[in-house]
């Protein structure tokens, strides 16, 4: 098929890129399309269109202020706009559009567990940047299969939040943040990109994906004390929540201080194999 993927030149879209060349498909985007373009010209003819543009809400480069969490929020509402826009005007629809959004969707908590049917997307400025994302990409009709995945923390060598672990954590100075009582939901990227690749192809799935891995009751401490495993280093060293919100903001701060209980119930329903299950072998793979 031929696919169109925006924001594919970033971290899951490197991935995703890939293992669509590699199953056959061709891929239109980065270095092809602009975004401008998009806008002046519309919709080339393809068959699938996936966005994955977004600002990185962690980087900690960036003070957490107005202007950047005004970043954060153009870069995927105006983009997935711009798609659901060009996809409804286009004269040969694609068959299939498919978002990545985030597990912020749904509240911290210590003891609740979340499928893509349980309520959440209005309770801060993550969940209700969810909310607006996915209700940005909501196409009129049926004419396009219209797929929602919900990603958790992406894993993955070469970049995406173990990037800015394996430092600390070769040197032995890794360890959980804050209590580590917090859930971790996560994903190794191959699994991502493995989904993203069974949305597309699979015409039976539609609405919303958990991106996440079926070990859905990992603790930060415990994925702390994998890496660490899967490095041959301690890791019980930790993070303050003080130095969190220090470097992070308070707000930011909360996406890596609490944690949800994230089940990919609707994914395994559609028949989807995850070739990374359980954290060890998935960062054993990373790492290695």
């Amino acid at each position: 098929m031929r696919v169109l993927v925006g924001g594919g030149t970033g971290f899951i879209g490197t991935a995703l890129t890939q293992l669509l060349k590699a199953r056959g498909h061709e891929v239109t985007g980065p270095g092809r399309t602009t975004w401008s373009e998009l806008s002046r010209s519309g919709l080339p003819l393809c068959d699938v269109v996936i966005n994955l543009a977004g600002e990185n809400v962690l980087n900690p480069r960036r003070r957490w202020n107005e202007a950047f969490q005004k970043e954060v929020l153009t870069s995927r509402l105006d983009t997935t706009h711009l798609l659901a826009k060009a996809i409804t005007k286009a004269e040969h629809p694609p068959r299939a559009w498919i978002l990545v959004t985030g597990v912020a969707y749904y509240k911290p908590s210590p003891t609740e567990e979340y499928d893509e049917d349980s309520p959440g997307g209005n309770f801060d400025f993550f969940s209700n940047l969810v909310t607006k994302w996915e209700e940005a990409a909501r196409l009129p009709g049926e004419s396009t299969r219209q797929v929602v995945v919900r990603s958790g923390v992406v894993l993955g060598r070469g970049g995406g939040a173990i990037g800015q672990m394996l430092l600390p954590f070769r040197l032995g100075l890794g360890g959980p943040i804050g209590s580590g009582h917090q859930f971790f939901p996560w994903i190794h990227i191959g699994d991502l990109a493995g989904i993203l690749i069974h949305a597309l192809e699979a015409n039976h799935v539609q609405g919303v994906l958990n991106g996440v891995a079926p070990a859905s009751t990992t603790t930060n401490a415990e994925f702390a004390q994998a890496l660490g495993a899967a490095l041959g280093r301690p890791a019980f060293i930790p993070v303050p929540s003080i130095v969190v919100q220090a470097v992070f903001g308070r707000e930011r701060a909360t996406m890596l201080l609490e944690g949800q209980k994230v089940v990919p119930r609707r994914t395994l329903a559609t028949g989807y194999q995850y070739s990374f299950p359980e954290l060890g072998a998935a960062l054993k793979d990373i790492v290695a």
